[in-house]
């Protein structure tokens, strides 16, 4: 860890209360560092809610860490370990009339930067960027 930055990271059961918990984890931590918290708390709605969804092994948990830069990036990264059989996500327009597959969308639009990184071997962590300054 950079001396310059700020870590918090957690293992959460890969379950909806998970991804319940890693949003209001991220609220907390986020006012604790005295940022601001929105664009964050929906960051990592979408991103918990695809590796319960789409990234979900039964018995294995996924996890959340927030990286808060000198520079005031704060970098969120949600791993599952579902890396080795899943394609990296990419972003899909669905139909007006679905009732999901918008996250991504959603992610595009609220982060500065956004992207996939696989392993350790099984793992895979999709991570968003945003500026946090006051």
């Amino acid at each position: 860890m950079n001396d310059d930055e700020l870590t918090f990271t957690i293992r959460l059961s890969a379950t909806p209360r998970g991804a319940r918990l890693a949003r209001r984890l991220t609220v907390q931590q986020l006012l604790d560092w005295a940022r601001p918290f929105e664009k964050a708390e929906h960051l990592v709605a979408e991103l918990a809610n695809n590796a319960i969804t789409h990234g979900r092994v039964p018995g294995r948990d996924f996890r959340l860490t927030l990286k808060l830069t000198s520079t005031n990036t704060l970098r969120i990264e949600v791993t599952d370990t579902r890396g080795d059989s899943t394609p990296p996500p990419l972003p899909q327009h669905p139909p007006l009339d679905a009732e999901s597959g918008r996250g991504l969308v959603l992610i595009d639009a609220l982060a500065d930067h956004w992207g996939t990184t696989l392993g350790p071997m099984p793992t895979k962590s999709v991570w968003a960027e945003l500026d946090v300054s006051k």
